[in-house]
């Protein structure tokens, strides 16, 4: 937890506003998970932040300032650089620990699979950077990938170009090549000696290129980290080897060299897989695409796109921008994007997103985003984050390495030292007891567990279509115990439709669809486009020109203007505010509705009641099947929260299995509600569609948001985004989670049980060297591939467990 004090100013307010800005700024922040406490000083017109940066950015504080028109004297930044030779965990921290005295820099994380370094980072507005010079990390050049700007916040710049610079054969495979350097010497060394076809100065000259083969890279950073002052898991290899040459142990040394280079290879071949794995997403854009400007059909770079330009996309070609279908019908495999499995039609109107793959149709497309503002470039910073972020589980384990390490050598020495001095036990004997100790002690397998087994789950959950913004809430998700689900496009399609048209006495079918669809046809809201749709079916006339002033309040309703008339149209809500008395007679017909498990909205022109309408939305057809798998996973409750009436909440619940509903919600009260479960102890999920319920994905433990493909706001607020709409992808998600928790733990109790069990067996003397040596790196070996099971990780459909479920209530 790091706390930081910032001063800010209220734009173009220096009176008594600037201290309304700070309260609304405060209770915004602490809205957002990974903040801890805020706190504001009018008279030093400061902030103070208690903050996770592996929860919450001080650039997503800059960004929430912003909104609610509050002027921050430092400006906020995430930046991408491009790390070059640098190869292992250790190399990582160090550049984290050296660019972290830095006091401009708040954050760094260091990523050596991928070759980027994340960092956050603060100056003053007059002085704030573009970060184009060289970050000068010993041993390491690390350069910007892209500059970032104050118009572009996250180097998105260039995403889709110049920033994903490929890594030379050496750099993925130099490892490899340098373990098979050290295990061609030591072998040749060992068995021409054996056999008597080399001299002794010939076969100690083989073990020395063993030691330089097999020594290099962990000498290196050994000397790194002892220059910043910290000692890792290289210098105890480095030592132990050294240890046993010294006492004639040349093969024992080579043999754990060899394998604690095969160990550091695989290492970094394996995390490089779940890099590759993110990165193939980098090249689904394609480069360029076929304009159409001034009449000519033009092939131009993405990037010099803008957005309403017209774009033609072939049959067999990538969708090279996020764009609105304008021509043309087709089917798109959107599963680089959305996860889904199978090709969806598009038609004039649709949106189709970049890097999806166009079927056999021709497509004209509008660009809606520039190639920097695409749903991809949003998931592949998204997962970038994510994997630059770590659990509390690693974050425990990289802070835990360097004491651990200290305490194994002084252990060592000890281990050597007292024998020998004290109770006159061979010099040789103890020396060579304490080499052992020192290798089989080591923690090497114990530090990567984690991040091996993180890192494959991230890459396997953002092919499937589910993006963890980070391996906190990859370790959260697996740990709910309740999940809150919003009603409308969760749980249901979100497709409402008009079920029933009770108009009031003297009141025509027609009159009241008419003046409900011409005030209805100006609102966004899904129940007031439903009625639009079913009064144009009806070939109901619908004359908006008299519609005026139009005020839509928000979970109860609209009023307009309508030839002098006004007319509310909205649940008892919004009549209760506006102190009219509904007749008992549609009470009673509005009421009947509701048992039926419908929406219903009351139409009333100036005071006079015209009737009620009655809509149903379409339940998932999957959604009890879901609900079911969420209960056989051991969620122990399921909630319904929705602004909707208590009949409809109940009707649904009921269909779909859910344990409990809460009907009337408000988005706020949504909240209030989030916090009520976790007042009792629960670790709470909440499903929504990122919207309406930011709030309420916001102060989850675990915010869910799916059906996300193009959604701005559930990209920045959700936890966990479902890319499609597929609800199935929710026990997919936690029981992932769930495996990466098991799998995690089973690594930590093997390494920490070889430590327990070989560092007793070396102090007593019953372990020698070169089992000591298999045992620990043949451990780490096991580890790594423990952790790259979860790539393969998948579950089975969910089976129907009878026919789809139609409209609620039909």
């Amino acid at each position: 937890m790091q706390e930081r004090t910032i001063p800010m100013t209220s734009e173009g307010d220096d009176g008594p506003g600037e201290v309304g800005c700070a309260d609304l700024l405060v209770n915004t922040l602490t809205r957002y998970k990974g903040i801890d406490a805020v706190a504001f000083d009018p008279e030093q017109h400061a902030f103070r932040i208690r903050y996770d940066p592996d929860l919450v950015s001080l650039a997503t504080v800059q960004r929430i300032a912003d909104q609610v028109g509050v002027r921050l004297g430092e400006r906020y930044q995430r930046c991408v650089y491009r790390m070059d030779g640098v190869t292992c965990r250790n190399c990582g921290r160090a550049i984290e620990r050296h660019l972290k005295r830095d006091p401009r820099i708040i954050w760094a994380s260091a990523n050596p699979p991928s070759g980027s370094l994340a960092l956050e980072y603060a100056d003053s507005r007059a002085q704030l950077p573009t970060l184009s010079r060289p970050v000068m990390v010993p041993g390491a050049t690390v350069r910007p990938r892209v500059a970032a700007t104050p118009a572009e916040p996250e180097g998105e710049r260039g995403r889709e170009g110049d920033e994903e610079e490929s890594e030379t054969w050496w750099d993925e495979h130099g490892l490899l090549v340098m373990a098979g350097l050290t295990a061609s010497f030591l072998l040749a060394g060992w068995l021409l000696g054996v056999l008597g076809l080399i001299s002794h100065r010939v076969q100690l000259g083989l073990y020395v290129l063993t030691y330089l083969a097999g020594g290099f890279y962990a000498t290196r950073q050994a000397i790194r980290s002892l220059l910043q002052g910290h000692v890792d898991i290289d210098l105890l290899m480095v030592v132990a080897a050294l240890g046993a040459a010294t006492i004639g142990g040349w093969a024992e040394g080579g043999l754990l060299l060899f394998l604690f280079s095969l160990g550091n290879g695989l290492e970094h071949e394996a995390l490089g897989r779940t890099h590759r794995a993110v990165k193939a997403l980098m090249e689904l854009s394609p480069e360029d695409a076929l304009v159409v400007r001034d009449g000519q059909e033009l092939r131009l770079p993405v990037s010099q796109l803008v957005v309403g330009d017209e774009v033609i996309v072939r049959p067999s070609e990538r969708i090279p921008v996020d764009a609105r279908v304008i021509s043309g019908e087709s089917s798109v495999d959107q599963s680089p994007i959305t996860g889904e499995s199978m090709p969806v039609g598009k038609h004039p109107g649709d949106q189709v997103y970049t890097g999806t793959i166009n079927g056999h149709g021709v497509l004209r497309l509008e660009v809606e985003r520039l190639a920097h503002e695409s749903t991809l470039a949003k998931i592949i910073r998204v997962v970038e984050e994510a994997r630059n972020q770590k659990s509390r589980t690693q974050r425990f384990t990289d802070r835990f390495e360097g004491a651990y390490a200290i305490g194994v050598m002084a252990v060592s020495a000890l281990v050597f030292i007292i024998p020998w001095l004290f109770f006159g036990e061979p010099f040789h004997a103890m020396f060579y007891r304490a080499m052992t100790l020192l290798v089989v002690a080591s923690p090497c397998a114990l530090v990567i567990s984690t991040p091996a087994s993180t890192l494959s789950a991230l890459a396997n959950a953002a092919r499937h279509g589910i993006l963890f913004k980070g391996a906190v809430h990859l370790e959260n998700t697996g740990a709910i115990q309740a999940v809150a689900f919003d009603k409308t496009g969760t749980l249901t399609l979100g497709q409402p439709r008009v079920t029933d048209v009770l108009p009031s006495d003297g009141v025509t079918e027609t009159e009241l669809l008419a003046l409900a669809a011409a005030v209805e046809l100006r609102s966004e809201h899904l129940l007031g486009q439903a009625v639009v749709k079913y009064a144009e079916s009806r070939g109901v006339a619908i004359d908006e020109d008299e519609v005026s002033d139009l005020v839509s309040v928000p979970g109860r309703g609209i009023r307009a203007e309508v030839a002098g008339r006004t007319v509310r149209i909205g649940n008892d809500a919004l009549f209760a505010i506006d102190e009219i008395t509904l007749p008992a007679q549609l009470r009673a017909a509005a009421d009947r509705l509701r048992e039926a498990g419908k929406t219903t909205m009351y139409v009333l022109a100036d005071e006079r009641p015209l009737g009620v309408i009655g809509v149903a939305d379409v339940i998932r057809p999957v959604a009890p099947e879901v609900i079911a798998e969420l209960h056989r996973l051991g969620v122990e409750k399921t909630i319904l929260l929705t602004g909707d009436n208590e009949r409809a909440a109940r009707a649904i619940a009921r269909q779909v299995g859910i344990d409990e509903w809460r009907a009337g919600l408000l988005p706020e009260e949504k909240l209030d509600t989030i916090r009520e479960l976790q007042a009792e102890g629960l670790s709470v999920a909440m499903v929504g569609d990122g919207v309406n319920d930011a709030p309420a994905l916001a102060t989850a433990t675990v915010g869910i948001a799916m059906g996300a493909a193009g959604t701005d706001v559930a990209l920045e607020t959700a936890d966990v985004v479902l890319m499609s709409d597929d609800l199935t992808k929710l026990p997919f998600a936690i029981e992932l989670s769930r495996r990466t928790r098991r799998i995690i733990a089973q690594n930590m109790t093997f390494a920490l049980g070889v430590i327990v069990l070989f560092s007793l067996g070396a102090v007593a003397g019953l372990v020698p060297l070169p089992i000591g040596v298999v045992a620990h790196e043949g451990g780490t070996i096991l580890v790594v591939t423990n952790g790259l099971r979860l790539l393969g990780f998948a579950r089975p459909p969910l089976t129907r467990a009878g026919a789809p479920l139609a409209a609620a209530g039909d």
